[in-house]
């Protein structure tokens, strides 16, 4: 099975073909669809990919993706394919064109297998909130994925493509990435274009890679950030050679102590970053507690901001321009109506209602007006930390994947978010890297965040996570 993009190099100087390397994740994706992360393989296009790139090899003027496969979140457009963002909304929806992030893949030779199943419009922590079923953990069947990006997770720990795309509103690639055993990567607010994505929360939405490697993780975010005529959001910010190491030495890392002393927190996945910090002592690294005072209003806050961006965004699927209309409808008013109660899930109708009345007349400033001063002061001592420190590190989740149906109570899921949400309040780059297996034999993984547009400190340490954890 090629796990990572040096595999499929490997695979491809001994004599393979992009086509054949496709037709091996073609058939194991057939022998997994009980798994249910993809909602539609493109193997048409794929295969004409395919078969475009091989030439390509062949003249020596093949791209830096040559041969990776990849699949796409569902919420990510994609030129004559479908998408749909899980949800009914959207049925029968084919995009006019292609996100950048997507078109920049594909530049680089890198060839799109297919869409993948999440939380519909990306709001969950579980991947059970999609209008086409759940996605199952590879590694435990009765298992959630994660969300919302679970089937981007799954794809990529189950070997049915060589990395993945998603996007992270708060937490929605890192904690399913902590769930499956991959690296997953939330970039520096505006990194990455968000053209072509279909929007959540427009001020946190970020789109970003899972892998099996941390130079895949490089390599992809290297293509794929910039600037873009499309997108007014994106940073002119110079883009790194990623992909390159560099080793660093004498690294001062801040520990955020309320995390570690949260009731909530997993005692093996406690140990395993206690474990973490001696060994980065050892290695001559600084390692300090820090206070972050601010944990207990990451969640609120955020669930204040995103519901409210969310109830804006969401009005345009109204079942008269485009997607899902309500049959049983007789004048504009019943048609939006019943539209968007027959079209969209209970999770996401709770999202808009929440944020609907967030921007109330009355509510707004007493919620939204509220949460954007507290957002600010989550960004102010962030970097107030990241002015005195290289990163900051702290658990991805505070548990390992919950079973299937084992969350019913919406706070309690949202509470998923605990560890994920501050670099998505802060605008932060943060990955979380698989660092160990519990005794229920479920992954979990160690995030790391560093300052703003620094990602490639963030993934050269992240290599000093890889190498004390081997």
């Amino acid at each position: 099975m090629l796990q990572t993009y040096a595999d499929v190099r490997k695979a491809i100087s001994s004599g393979d073909t992009v086509i054949s390397i496709l037709e091996g994740y073609l058939k194991a994706i057939e022998e997994k669809t009980h798994l249910n992360a993809f909602l539609e393989v493109f193997e048409d296009s794929a295969k004409k990919k395919a078969q475009e790139v091989d030439d390509k090899i062949k003249a020596g003027t093949a791209g830096k993706l040559a041969g990776m496969i990849i699949g796409i979140k569902d919420n990510l457009c994609y030129k004559d394919h479908k998408v749909s963002a899980a949800s009914k909304i959207l049925e029968g929806f084919e995009s006019l064109y292609t996100a950048t992030a997507v078109e920049r893949l594909l530049a680089e030779d890198a060839v799109i297998i297919g869409r993948l199943n999440c939380d519909e419009f990306a709001m969950g922590s579980s991947n059970e909130n999609s209008a086409f079923g759940n996605v199952l953990n590879p590694r435990d069947n009765g298992k959630v994925p994660g969300g919302s990006s679970g089937g981007s997770a799954v794809a990529v720990a189950a070997g049915l493509c060589t990395a993945s795309l998603g996007s992270d509103t708060g937490g929605s690639i890192r904690q399913p990435a902590s769930f499956t055993g991959t690296y997953g990567l939330k970039p520096t607010y505006g990194r990455i274009s968000r053209y072509g994505l279909i929007a959540y929360a427009s001020s946190f939405d970020q789109i970003g890679p899972f892998t099996n490697s941390i130079d895949d993780s490089a390599l992809l975010l290297e293509v794929m950030a910039g600037p873009d005529e499309f997108d007014a959001t994106v940073s002119e910010e110079n883009v790194d050679n990623y992909s390159k190491s560099e080793k660093l030495e004498n690294q001062k890392i801040a520990v955020i102590k309320e995390c570690l002393e949260s009731d909530g927190l997993d005692s093996e996945i406690k140990a395993s970053m206690e474990e973490a910090i001696e060994k980065l002592k050892e290695e001559g690294h600084t390692v300090d507690y820090v206070s972050f005072p601010y944990l207990d209003y990451m969640v609120p806050t955020y669930y204040v901001l995103t519901t409210a961006e969310a109830s804006s965004n969401l009005s345009r699927f109204d079942g008269v321009h485009f997607g899902y209309r309500s049959e049983f409808s007789n004048g504009v008013e019943a048609t939006y109506k019943n539209s968007r109660s027959e079209g969209f899930g209970k999770e996401v109708q709770r999202r808009i209602m929440a944020g609907t009345f967030i921007l109330s007349h009355g509510y707004y400033d007493a919620y939204y007006a509220k949460g954007q001063k507290v957002r600010r002061k989550i960004q102010d001592k962030t970097n107030e930390i990241l002015e005195d420190y290289d990163v900051l590190m702290l658990p991805t989740t505070p548990t390992t994947a919950f079973d299937l149906g084992g969350v019913k109570d919406p706070i309690a899921m949202y509470l998923q978010d605990i560890y994920t949400v501050h670099a998505n309040l802060s605008g932060n780059p943060a990955i979380s890297i698989p660092f160990g297996n519990h005794s229920n034999g479920m992954p979990f993984g160690i995030q790391v965040i560093a300052s703003h547009f620094e990602e490639k400190k963030l993934f050269n340490f992240s290599r000093i996570i890889v190498k004390i954890n081997t």
